[in-house]
């Protein structure tokens, strides 16, 4: 037994898969009486769509430098998180390290998996301890939430933390990416080789602009991928989803050329806003937000909301009292935003 299959609960690691019509069928054919789908409907629409998306993977495969057979394709980033979750946690006996404060629906997917979910509290300039997160592991901690460039707070997480955790920890470590595209650092892609446990999350959600469309994007090695694949359901990646990801990759420049657009905006933003009274620090961003310290987080949102601009107030989250997380908008939201903020 490998050590990742070590890692899987046994229940899952025994698993016999539903094995859909498409799965057990590879190959051309003109006539389909495997799946009683309606025969009458225009194709493609009345046919079941492919349960691995193999035509879209291999089209992220080239843009990513990865092999196709390392991607799992997911209802956004949640759903390959809580099938992590699924997979290597048993409910009521292993528990999961993160970062804090973070992304939310790692915990959300703890709990609703009845897993525990242990907080480690980020340094108070939001940097990653890797000591402290290794000291909260035990012999039944399976998985460690990784974000970075992080959210809320924007920053990434120092390199050399992060090795630290991958050479330091024998379970999984997912990275979750959904804001690399803004960062001036490379992805953890070209890790997944060199650590078996390793798993990173990217998005179509943010730099590519597609946040309704749900299409998130995991990475891992190929034993990884198949437990991910045998727990998923069967068709969870709809054919429209398939086809407009696949339309929108051939437009590859234009999300280049978003990305720099709204870094660009961001700088800008960050200026207007260290101009305005109210906006006591700006934390440095490697995302496409920014994370800002106000004498009364609360106060300022619902002014805010009143006048029909929304921000998300982070005030209740760990160290981040008074603290507002705005996205980059265009440059005219950003100059309703900053007038706005400057009449409070």
């Amino acid at each position: 037994m490998t050590e990742i299959s070590r890692l899987v609960r046994a229940n899952i690691r025994n698993l016999k898969p539903y094995s859909c019509a498409r799965y057990e069928f590879k190959g051309e054919a003109s006539v389909f009486l495997d799946a009683n789908e309606n025969p009458l409907n225009v194709a493609p629409y009345n046919r079941y769509p492919d349960p691995l998306q193999e035509e879209l993977k291999a089209k992220i495969a080239g843009i990513k430098n990865v092999r196709p057979s390392q991607i799992m394709l997911g209802v956004g980033s949640d759903e390959p998180i809580d099938l992590v979750i699924r997979i290597f946690c048993e409910p009521r006996i292993d528990n999961i390290v993160a970062m804090e404060p973070t992304y939310n629906m790692y915990g959300v997917c703890a709990d609703i998996n009845d897993v525990e979910y242990r907080r480690i509290l980020l340094n108070d300039d939001y940097s990653l301890d890797a000591g402290r997160i290794l000291e909260a592991v035990d012999e039944k901690t399976k998985i460690i939430f990784l974000c970075s460039p992080n959210n809320p707070t924007g920053n990434l997480a120092e390199r050399g933390e992060v090795l630290k955790i991958l050479n330091g920890f024998g379970g999984i470590v997912v990275m979750d990416e959904a804001y690399i595209d803004f960062s001036s650092q490379p992805s953890w892609l070209k890790a997944l080789d060199e650590y078996p446990g390793l798993i990173v999350l990217q998005t179509f959600s943010k730099a590519w602009g597609l946040a309704s469309v749900r299409c998130g994007m995991a990475f891992a090695s190929e034993q990884i991928v198949g437990y991910l694949n045998n727990v998923k359901y069967p068709y969870n990646i709809n054919l429209l989803t398939q086809q407009f990801v696949s339309e929108q990759l051939d437009h590859e420049e234009r999300k280049e050329k978003w990305v720099k657009t709204l870094l660009e905006q961001r700088e800008i933003l960050a200026a207007k806003l260290a101009a305005i009274p109210l906006i006591e620090k700006i934390y440095p961003s490697d995302a496409n937000f920014l994370l800002v310290k106000t004498p009364d987080a609360n106060d300022i949102y619902s002014k805010l909301t009143d006048r029909g601009i929304v921000v998300r107030n982070r005030s209740n989250v760990s160290l981040c009292l008074g603290c507002l997380r705005i996205t980059v908008g265009t440059a005219e939201e950003n100059d309703i935003l900053t007038n706005t903020l400057k009449q409070l």
